[in-house]
């Protein structure tokens, strides 16, 4: 992995490079973008930028990459390696499109850093990013290969073969390949990327999960209309989506991706979610049923209310086909009878020795989660979890 040298440098100079990295990253893309305005338009997610999210997601990842080097020389952290490759490949990023961005990223660095970056520290730093990139690119070279597509080849037309309104603000979708070519395998927990043309004439890509059952010939999407805030505009593309994606017309639709894969190895299963995070639930359930899973899963479910629940029928439905499952929702208002009133809350639901946890959901509810199963003596390896949008996790960890 990191020579020593290299790892002398890295570690003396982690916290200056950890203090600026946020500037660094901020004028990475700005140089990024003015050399390649191709990319912010139909690569990288506008709004994210607009956000400063992916500006905290990017720095999160390289001051993560580069502290567990310096702590772990004979090591390497591949889960988060391998959660950013399944969310490359499912952009069509190509092994080609590393050098561009070494090149602006470092031009960054210096210009941040000035003086304080001499040729021992661009060297040693030069080094982390290659170790971090040919990592990358070797990962998504192998699900590219494994997805029987050329690097970067991702896209197929899918056609809308039906759309639901499931609740005021969230849409499904159901697909299926334009060329009636069969739909490629997919794990249940994985998603595919959705690319659309705008007004402006930008192609803009969005993730979103897969909800319906591996085994079935369509593919379904639920899509969760992303409103603006005061700092931030609306989501560009669910609102196209919503506006405008009616049954016959065509969507271009990557294959799928995602390390949220479920795992039936015996162990009992705890399926955690939140708000529009019910959706790759929703296929684990369906594959769990498919397979006349036995064992114990616990399925718990946060939202504001039952009418803010998309899916919420096909939730308990397909939680009671199992044969040693129970569901347990908490709603922030108008609970009804049966639910819990409130923030999802775990203390007096019993969690069993040995379970494996998914959870999919915010950032906050994610955490809390977390948090208190690892009170309840789930090991963390055991506990895995999906973002929707730039994995800010990292950034926080």
């Amino acid at each position: 992995m990191l020579t020593a040298q290299s790892a002398t440098v890295v570690r003396a100079t982690l916290p200056a490079v950890g203090a600026a990295i946020e500037d660094i990253t901020g004028l990475f893309y700005e140089k990024l973008f003015a050399a390649h305005p191709e990319l912010l338009r139909d690569l990288f997610n506008r709004g994210n930028q607009a956000a400063g999210s992916q500006r905290q997601a990017l720095a999160g990842s390289i001051a993560a990459f580069a502290g567990y080097l310096v702590d772990h020389p004979d090591d390497r952290p591949d889960v988060m390696l391998d959660r950013i490759a399944h969310k490359h490949a499912s952009l069509g990023v190509r092994a080609d499109q590393y050098p561009v961005v070494h090149q602006h990223l470092f031009e960054a660095i210096a210009e941040v850093l000035g003086d304080a970056v001499t040729p021992e520290v661009a060297a040693a730093w030069d080094e982390v990013y290659w170790l971090m990139a040919n990592a990358l690119i070797a990962i998504e070279a192998r699900l590219y290969a494994g997805q029987g597509v050329a690097e970067g080849d991702v896209w197929r037309e899918w056609e809308v073969v039906s759309r639901a309104e499931e609740t005021a603000d969230v849409a499904s979708f159901l697909l299926r390949p334009a060329d009636g070519a069969p739909a490629p395998a997919f794990k249940a927990g994985q998603y595919v990327s959705v690319q659309v043309q705008l007004a402006d004439g930008a192609r803009q890509i969005r993730q979103y999960s897969l909800t319906g059952a591996p085994s079935a010939a369509t593919r379904s999407i639920a899509v969760k209309r992303v409103p603006g805030t005061a700092a931030t505009p609306d989501g560009e593309v669910s609102h196209h989506l919503h506006t405008h994606l009616r049954e016959g017309d065509r969507l271009r639709v990557s294959a799928p991706y995602g390390d949220l894969v479920l795992a039936t190895d015996g162990a009992p299963l705890l399926l955690a979610s939140a708000g529009i995070g019910c959706t790759p639930v929703l296929a684990m359930l369906e594959d769990l049923v498919a397979q006349r899973h036995e064992g114990p899963v616990t399925v718990v479910h946060a939202d504001r209310s039952p009418a803010t629940h998309a899916l919420r029928t096909a939730h308990e439905a397909l939680t009671a086909k199992l044969p040693d499952a129970a569901a347990h929702f908490w709603y922030e208002r108008q609970a009804g009878t049966g639910h819990h009133t409130g923030l999802a809350d775990l203390t007096d639901l019993p969690v069993a020795p040995g379970t494996h946890a998914y959870l999919c959901g915010p950032l906050p509810f994610m955490r809390a989660v977390r948090e208190q199963l690892l009170a309840k003596g789930v090991a963390p390896a055991d506990i895995h979890y999906e973002v929707f949008g730039p994995d800010l996790w990292l950034a926080a960890a």
